[in-house]
């Protein structure tokens, strides 16, 4: 119990001081009429990284948009054959846009951040504006993230389509254990 009250109390501490900024947003921004500038591109920041982590795993999981209702009424070896065409061309598309945020990431290493800095005066030292590649990266990382995801899908697909569905490990969800999976 002790240990688990150690890791709680910083936690909460954080937690709070993270609400706090929050309210100091709202306050300065409705109160005032004159908003911080920093915390919206903070926000922006860290839901780009959540989006470049998280979208690969909902691919993987089936959690992306997709209409199925056309799908139902077909055979399922046409279905099968139709989604292996959809993951060859997600494929394509996700190569692409890999070299496109490459390219992004690159421009993004020319220019600062408005309002975000490195707080490199808690150690003594001048603070650093971050530069735009960063906040860039999230979606170049999430990019190849789904490109590793969908060679995995395309793989599983031409195992099921040969007839070795059995031989495959059941996609575990993030904290799901094995048996819990299959």
């Amino acid at each position: 119990m002790d240990a688990l009250l150690i890791i709680l109390r910083p936690l909460q501490r954080l937690n709070d001081l993270t609400g706090r900024v929050g309210l100091l947003q709202v306050f300065c921004r409705y109160v005032l009429n004159n908003a911080l500038p920093w915390p919206d591109e903070a926000a922006r920041f860290m839901m780009l990284w959540l989006t470049g982590l998280m979208a690969p795993v909902a691919f993987r999981h089936g959690g992306m948009v997709a209409i199925t209702g056309v799908l139902e009424l077909l055979p399922r070896q046409l279905v099968s054959a139709f989604s292996l065409l959809l993951l060859v061309t997600s494929l394509a598309v996700l190569v692409v846009g890999a070299q496109l945020g490459l390219k992004h990431v690159d421009s993004g290493w020319l220019f600062s951040s408005s309002s975000l800095k490195l707080p490199l005066f808690l150690i003594g030292m001048k603070s650093v504006k971050i530069k735009l590649a960063w906040m860039y990266m999230s979606l170049l990382v999430g990019v190849w993230l789904m490109i590793l995801v969908n060679i995995e899908l395309i793989l599983r697909s031409v195992v099921v389509a040969l007839g070795g569905a059995s031989r495959l490990r059941p996609v575990q969800m993030p904290g799901q254990s094995a048996a819990e999976a299959g």
